[in-house]
């Protein structure tokens, strides 16, 4: 493969000669040469995928050593093809012990659009600097997720991951001219009237199984920051958006956009005292099929310790149940 020529500042940021620690989000005005590998075009291709990665992320997907992980990125955040977002100055520690979190430059974007990736838009450095905190922690959040789905069903030779871009990619021509092809809306009967509501998931993904069957998901991560109950339902509440999955699974929205006969929605929250709220939300009687059932729950913590394919899930009739065929817990 041809390599490509770059250039970026030596390998150790951390020390300047002066003994003075250099600064982690202005890029060096003295760089010297060094090509981009073969790995490096990996990393690229993660960052176009995910938006925002931490450098631990990057390391788990690429399968390299974080020191090793680091120093590449260094080096192209130097030269220009990866950014590192201000807003997480907002909470980087001074002892740098947090990694450091990373989107894809300009000059990355250039670098896989002459691989032959498609970009609507070249000049992702301005969108990175306009991301705000509560955007980028939702959305690393939602990539802890991914990164540990693919790192369970690494380990196993029963299941395999589906990834949001091969579903669109299979499913009809008018699914994949949409601007966003998971966007789901659904009817909703409120005081007499209809009412169009629509949600679109964090993530959707598949397990495919030996036997060609399949499961499919759309994940929603609550940071708790979104009212779980109001009044009004045309104000946001994640009671609404429950509505919207459920309005849209009536109507029979997975089909036509997907050709799916079923899917689950799952729901990552924070604490045992949110879950049992949106559970007692989603038990009141209503008439959209299938009901709680569609909904499976899991707390944040428990996923960090036990992973998303081995995690035991409670549906919204706090059921037991797993992502993966067999007997649930």
């Amino acid at each position: 493969m041809r390599r490509h020529l770059i250039h970026c500042f030596p390998m150790d940021e951390t020390l300047t000669p002066a003994s003075k620690r250099r600064p982690r989000f202005r890029r060096s005005s003295e760089p010297v040469p060094f090509r981009v590998t073969d790995g490096d075009a990996l990393i690229l291709r993660q960052l176009a995928r995910y938006r925002f990665l931490r450098s631990t992320h990057i390391a788990a997907l690429v399968g390299r050593s974080l020191d090793r992980a680091n120093d590449r990125l260094c080096r192209l955040y130097h030269a220009g093809y990866v950014d590192r977002p201000r807003a997480q100055l907002d909470y980087y520690p001074t002892s740098g012990s947090t990694p450091m979190v990373y989107a894809l430059g300009d000059l990355g974007i250039q670098f896989l659009a002459a691989q032959g990736m498609e970009f609507a838009n070249l000049e992702w450095s301005r969108k990175n600097r306009e991301a705000g905190r509560p955007f980028i922690q939702h959305q690393l959040e939602v990539v802890d997720f991914h990164v540990a789905l693919e790192q369970s069903t690494r380990r196993r030779n029963d299941v395999r991951l589906l990834h949001p871009e091969e579903i669109v990619a299979s499913s009809p021509e008018s699914t994949r001219k949409k601007r966003n092809p998971f966007a789901l809306r659904g009817s909703i009967s409120r005081d007499g009237s209809s009412l169009d509501i629509g949600v679109i998931p964090d993530l959707v993904f598949g397990l495919m199984f030996p036997d060609g069957s399949r499961r499919c998901f759309m994940v929603e991560i609550d940071r708790g920051t979104m009212p779980i109950t109001r009044a009004d339902v045309t104000q946001s509440s994640f009671e609404r958006k429950m509505h919207a999955y459920l309005a849209a699974y009536a109507e029979g929205r997975h089909m036509q956009q997907f050709g799916w006969k079923t899917f689950r929605v799952l729901v990552v929250t924070t604490d045992q005292q949110r879950l049992q709220s949106m559970l007692g939300a989603l038990q009141r009687p209503r008439a959209e099929d299938p009901g709680p059932t569609l909904f499976f729950f899991a707390l944040r913590d428990e996923l960090r310790v036990e992973g998303p394919i081995e995690q035991v899930w409670r549906d919204g009739l706090e059921k037991n149940t797993r992502l993966t065929p067999g007997p649930s817990a």
